[in-house]
């Protein structure tokens, strides 16, 4: 059955997502402040809204895509937003990687609405946002995750309910606090190795049977060579940025000073990452940071 979808952030990862709801069969309608992302959605056969307040009146179910918590916050909660246009029992998708705080605040208030809302950070990239294979990290009460299940199964592959409301962000966050980290360690290890006359196939055919495989090493080896499909391999264009990165790094480093948690090598990543980012590598892909480990950028 047919749905009527509003979608706002039509970006490098939403324009795909909305897309996949399209091609599901459902009516897609758009919003987005790029002219650009707006025809790509309607060359993909949805249609584009005037007005978050056009979209918000007119959808089943929303689903949002915006850079940081501040925009969530204003679509969702300030005056011709989505709460104040949708209609009660609409649901709402929020995939955003934004803060906790701003997450449970927008939850809190969408309930109060009479709406039903998850936050579901997404991972995989603009390669699983295309394919409809993404990782969805969802939080929101059990009855809210049920009804959005069936829009995100669309658009991804695995779809994990961690918990409450914010628990998706929670999820995301930790998680690529360990990628940034690993990401880290795996670099410093190749350009060791280097250093040592050691040659990156040899060390990658070792350690990736031993004990120091992660997946920053065997599915996104940041130099060129033993993972055909890396990055490094194409000039370390993204795939995700390294400016994005740091953006979750430093959400991670919020929420553990929220939380009183002891995170010494996440505050060291994202000190690494700053400082690559402030050096030219922001556009650059997150795996890039071995080149400035190497001292070539």
């Amino acid at each position: 059955m047919s749905t009527r979808i509003g979608f706002i952030g039509l970006g490098n990862m939403g324009g795909p997502m909305a897309a996949n709801l399209v091609k599901a069969g459902h009516e897609v309608l758009g919003f987005d402040l790029s002219e650009a992302a707006l025809g790509a959605l309607e060359a993909a056969g949805g249609k584009r809204a005037a007005s978050v307040a056009e979209l918000a009146a007119a959808a089943d179910v929303v689903v949002s895509m915006l850079p940081a918590g501040a925009h969530v916050r204003k679509i969702y909660m300030e005056e011709g937003g989505i709460l104040e246009n949708a209609k009660p029992g609409t649901i709402l998708i929020d995939s955003s990687t934004i803060d906790v705080d701003s997450a449970r605040a927008v939850a809190s208030a969408a309930a109060e609405k009479g709406m039903s809302m998850v936050d579901a950070p997404v991972s995989g990239g603009v390669g699983g946002a295309t394919a409809g294979t993404l990782t969805f990290m969802v939080g929101g009460p059990d009855e809210a995750f049920a009804k959005a299940k069936p829009y995100l199964d669309i658009m991804g592959k695995n779809i994990v309910h961690a918990g409450g409301a914010g628990n998706g962000q929670a999820a995301k966050i930790c998680n690529n606090m360990i990628l940034g980290i690993s990401m880290i360690a795996v670099s410093e290890a190749f350009v060791l190795a280097e250093r040592l006359g050691l040659d990156a196939q040899k060390l990658f055919d070792i350690s990736s049977t031993a004990s120091g495989q992660c997946w920053s090493l065997t599915s996104y080896c940041p130099v060129p060579g033993p993972v055909p499909t890396s990055p490094a391999n194409n000039d370390y264009k993204p795939g995700f940025a390294a400016e994005m990165m740091l953006k979750d790094l430093k959400l991670a480093q919020e929420a553990a000073g929220s939380a009183g948690a002891a995170t010494p090598l996440g505050a060291e990543a994202s000190v690494l990452y700053d400082v690559f980012c402030k050096n030219g590598g922001q556009g650059s892909d997150f795996s890039a940071i071995v080149n400035f480990l190497r001292g070539t950028r």
